[in-house]
């Protein structure tokens, strides 16, 4: 025979006295803020910490401490150069040997004045020895003078591409160059206008698609470089207004960041029959999603963390809760992502930009500020670490471990001196997207007033575990008449059923 268990009234009793308590279990003090800056660790011994949080105060000019950069759990190793632009790369050729490139002007030409003696374009850097760049070559082509934010590099192939862009838009003639022999000297393959009109970029991992977009010209262009001497032009379309873009590992979806005409979203395109080389392709969108404290999506990248899919994103300007900061975004379903944590500093937050941090160099200069620029990613399988741009805060390194909880764990922000010929030198200006060495715990980006940099990461950037939430203990004597009083209707309930 079967034992049917039956609950006792008691049982019950002790039941919801226990959901009381659950009920009653104070909430994380962090809901209080949807959108509370991301937390830090200790600085190392060495470090020369700021005073808050992405802060270079006017104070700190005036008074030389920002002449010292500002440091946590992070070394300078090498520097070369006093400007910068928009993408770091990194590469090891066939040989071994280890180069940088990176575009160095944040508008040409206009800022070639402050260029290094070895003038305007986007510069090859030997990195045999961290310590000591040395500046080896110089594309002059035309993308390579101007390439905006379109500087990309295809390890897969060796390639080197870029569009000749501007902040609204140019004509997009695409320059491709060979680095696998030998890196320190690429390889001119073509220059074609094929891109149509310039602003952002985007490589298909396989190296084989090249994407350009224009924000301003509304503008989508897919170059094929099967053959790099002779790319094609594969796709336009002028149905969107797109910035930055990643391609899926398949190369089957593109990630494009829009303005669009209302708030700023993620876009994702199905980029297959792009990618299957089908005559005159179809490209559904898939999803296009928007958060509420949105400002100018600039990038997006997916990554992978334990086989579950993620998003990397990261807006730039804006004010108040929407000022420029990156997030991720979980991806379980593509048709529906979902925000999860925001990386933002205490400069970024209302109140901070609303006192007299509005003051400080560079903060209120338009395109520059206390926002957020681009992020990059290590790998993107079991990435445990991303590095970010954040124009006068400089290069921000956070813990993403657990993508819902993210940890600033180093930064660098190199050494601001004031220039009495140029306001808009008044300052750092990190835009460049960063680049992970292939020595560990090496980074590499540049700022456009301070020129391009070698980083190192001490053992102290290291991921903290976050403190027990405390609940307050209650004494059990405090529950006692509660328990008593859910018996006693226990019983009474009971009685009137048996009468």
């Amino acid at each position: 025979m079967q034992r049917v268990l039956r609950t006792r009234p008691l049982a019950v009793a002790a039941l919801a006295a226990l959901s009381v308590l659950v009920l009653a279990a104070p909430t994380s003090a962090a809901a209080a803020d949807a959108y509370p800056p991301t937390p830090g660790v200790p600085c190392d011994s060495g470090s020369q910490p700021e005073t808050t949080q992405g802060r270079v105060s006017l104070a700190d000019v005036n008074s030389g401490r920002a002449a010292l950069g500002y440091t946590c759990n992070a070394r300078e190793i090498g520097h070369f150069g006093k400007t910068g632009g928009f993408r770091v790369e990194s590469y090891t050729d066939s040989s071994g040997h280890s180069c940088a490139y990176y575009d160095t002007t944040l508008l040409f030409p206009s800022s070639g004045y402050y260029d290094a003696v070895e003038g305007t374009g986007t510069y090859v850097m030997d990195m045999t020895d961290p310590a000591h760049p040395v500046h080896v070559d110089t594309l002059r082509t035309p993308a390579m003078q101007s390439p905006h934010e379109t500087l990309r590099l295809n390890k897969k192939r060796g390639l080197l591409a870029a569009a000749f862009s501007y902040p609204t838009f140019q004509p997009g003639v695409v320059d491709v160059y060979d680095v696998k022999a030998d890196c320190r000297h690429p390889a001119l393959q073509s220059s074609t206008p094929l891109g149509i009109l310039g602003h952002e970029s985007g490589f298909a991992p396989d190296g084989n698609t090249y994407y350009v977009s224009s924000l301003y010209g509304h503008t989508l262009a897919a170059v094929d470089l099967l053959d790099p001497v002779v790319p094609k032009l594969l796709w336009v379309s002028t149905d969107y207004q797109p910035h930055g873009m990643s391609v899926s590992d398949d190369g089957t979806r593109l990630y494009m960041t829009e303005k669009g005409t209302g708030p700023g979203r993620l876009t994702i395109l199905d980029v297959t029959q792009i990618q299957n080389r089908v005559l005159n392709p179809t490209v559904p969108i898939i999803s296009r999603t928007t958060w509420p404290n949105v400002g100018t999506p600039q990038n997006a990248e997916p990554f992978t963390l334990h086989g579950h899919p993620y998003m990397m994103e990261i807006d730039e300007y804006g004010s108040g809760s929407n000022v420029g900061a990156a997030r991720i975004l979980d991806m379980a379903d593509e048709k529906s992502p979902v925000v999860i944590s925001n990386m933002r500093l205490q400069v970024n937050q209302a109140a901070d930009q609303a006192g007299d941090q509005k003051n400080d160099p560079g903060a209120s200069v338009q395109f520059q500020g206390y926002e957020g620029h681009y992020c990059t990613l290590p790998t993107r399988v079991d990435p445990t670490i991303v590095a970010c741009s954040f124009i006068v805060s400089g290069l921000r390194v956070f813990d993403i471990t657990d993508p819902a909880a993210p940890q600033e764990i180093a930064y660098f922000n190199g050494k601001v001196l004031p220039d009495a010929n140029n306001p808009l030198h008044q300052g750092a200006w990190a835009m460049a997207a960063p680049a992970f060495s292939p020595r560990a715990n090496e980074i590499w980006y540049s700022d456009g007033n301070l020129g391009f940099y070698a980083v190192g990461l001490t053992p102290n950037a290291v991921r903290l575990d976050p403190a027990p939430v405390e609940t307050p203990e209650v004494p059990v004597s405090a529950l006692l008449p509660l328990a008593a009083l859910l018996v006693l209707g226990a019983i009474v309930g009971l009685r009137r059923r048996r009468t």
